[in-house]
């Protein structure tokens, strides 16, 4: 809930103006809310009615919800729809490495696409990751970085306090870009996809409802402090990644752990797309699934896609905000409250199928128009 994207929520603050605040606590409620509701739909009452786990993973709900019309129907399209996510959050790193080198090395004549390519050759070792032991010891290095580029942010910020100025912040706001920053907020909470997994490891499943609570609540305190007071900070000249607006003298130092943090961040999207991909294999009995020549042409595969698509959209921003609105409005919001009805339908009170509804149709309505807008957004920057 903390990662690299938090570092464009002070540019979504840039065009959302007031609103963006709300939106980053209504998010946070939003995806608390659909987090629990897709837990629920992992368990059903025995003869006993005692509630039991029936079902593992978000695959295994959208299979009973669409047993009726085929009996894997809703797994392929969580399948999909998973690994859109995962690839794009992949690209999205490749783009922010990109932007990370270009502004650290400006008096270096290469262009963002080149330190794009150059980021993305450290990364080719991720085509012989064959285990979750090195992706978790490399995420453990990742969070540590984090804490330390946001802590010197928000220090360089707080030594800025005399210049705020609420006055910065606008009320009058353009639809479109209010969208965007809207696909870019959703973007930074997407949790769902790990839920079931987390859920089912937990020493006490039971606690699960109130660990969603607390870390939604410190996320969307400590997501608002950081937009806010980088925002106050720089005002309009707020950039997409707002280490940019840093000073010389840390600027080079802060995107060089931003560089480090997106490169560590890359293996487990990446790790995590190829092995929905395998278990989609080995579903229709592959007889080459065991083959170490297909593991290794379907991880360079996909590094390949990473590189070519982060060179066709190199805007963060823009890129973070299409995900948000596509794949991370139906997986966050679309997908979990569908299944509830559906699965829950004759057990839920009348307010419990008002608050999925009425989720259900937000979501549509802000993936919709998020997606318009930000094609628009991406037609706009190369016309």
């Amino acid at each position: 809930l903390q990662g690299i994207f938090v570092l464009g929520l002070p540019y979504a603050l840039l065009h959302s103006g007031y609103s963006g605040l709300f939106l980053i606590v209504l998010a946070a409620v939003l995806c608390c809310y659909t987090g629990k509701i897709l837990i629920a739909c992992l368990y059903e009452e025995n003869e006993d009615g005692q509630l039991i786990r029936a079902r593992d993973t978000y695959e295994d709900i959208a299979n009973a919800c669409c047993k009726k019309l085929s009996p894997r129907l809703g797994g392929i399209i969580v399948s999909v729809t998973q690994v859109m996510e995962l690839i794009m959050t992949c690209i999205l790193y490749l783009v922010v490495s990109g932007n990370l080198l270009s502004h650290s090395f400006s008096y270096v004549p290469v262009t963002e696409k080149t330190w794009s390519v150059i980021a993305f050759v450290t990364l080719l070792p991720c085509a012989f990751i064959k285990t979750l032991k090195i992706v978790s010891k490399l995420s453990q290095l990742c969070s540590f970085v984090h804490f330390i580029i946001i802590f010197v942010v928000m220090t360089y910020c707080l030594t800025q306090i005399h210049q705020w100025s609420w006055a910065k912040f606008r009320l009058s706001l353009e639809f479109e870009e209010f969208l965007v920053s809207m696909g870019v907020i959703i973007f930074s909470y997407t949790s769902q996809i790990f839920l079931p997994t987390l859920e089912g490891n937990m020493k006490n499943p039971g606690e699960f409802r109130c660990m969603l609570n607390w870390t939604h609540f410190f996320a969307g305190v400590l997501k608002t402090t950081f937009a806010l007071t980088a925002f106050l900070t720089w005002g309009e000249e707020t950039r997409e990644v707002v280490t940019d607006n840093l000073p010389s003298f840390l600027q080079t130092l802060v995107n060089l752990c931003l560089l480090t943090k997106a490169l560590l961040s890359y293996p487990l999207p990446f790790f995590a797309a190829t092995e929905i991909v395998y278990v989609c294999i080995s579903r229709v009995n592959c007889s080459n699934y065991s083959s170490p020549l297909l593991a290794l042409c379907v991880r360079s595969s996909f590094l390949l896609l990473t590189l070519l698509m982060a060179m066709f959209i190199p805007h963060f921003a823009l890129l973070m905000g299409l995900t948000g609105s596509v794949t991370g409005a139906a997986m966050t919001f679309l997908l979990p409250s569908l299944f509830h009805l559906k699965l829950k339908w004759k057990k839920l009170s009348v307010f419990e199928k008002c608050a999925d509804i009425s989720v259900f149709i937000l979501g549509f309505l802000c993936s919709i128009a998020g997606i318009i807008c930000s094609i628009k957004g991406l037609l706009k920057v190369y016309g």
